[in-house]
């Protein structure tokens, strides 16, 4: 699974550090927003989702593509792919809520400079 990403965003580059480092079976690969490797997987945006995931069956966005990312990781946060059972309306309006606040909770973090287990992984 391909999984784009707001690489400008602290809060963002967190989650995917974390995913990175939660993913011994290293199902996932990675790619900003804006690079080559994200406008050939997906030449037009769908919707306003800050996180797609790109399957072999398509292109996932909002709740749909965190919770595949969870399912895809080790430990606790795979659990949380259990929530996908709640309304799609519901889990995407929480979704939309915290990509609009991200800035603000990531506010104190910096983006981070990635890590080897993101690095390596990463999409050109």
């Amino acid at each position: 699974m391909l999984v784009i990403y707001d690489d400008a965003c602290a809060f963002c580059s967190r989650s995917i550090r974390y995913a990175a480092r939660h993913d011994a079976a290293r199902r996932l690969r990675f790619a900003g927003r804006d690079s080559a490797a994200a406008r050939a997987a997906v030449p037009e945006r769908p919707g306003r989702s800050t996180i797609l995931v790109v399957t072999d069956g398509g292109v996932l966005t909002e709740s749909d593509a965190v919770f595949a990312i969870c399912a895809a990781l080790d430990g606790p946060a795979r659990h949380l792919a259990r929530l996908r059972v709640v309304p799609r309306p519901v889990r995407d309006g929480a979704y939309r809520i915290v990509a609009r606040v991200r800035h603000r909770l990531a506010r104190r973090l910096r983006a981070c400079p990635l890590d080897d287990a993101v690095r390596e992984r990463l999409e050109p």
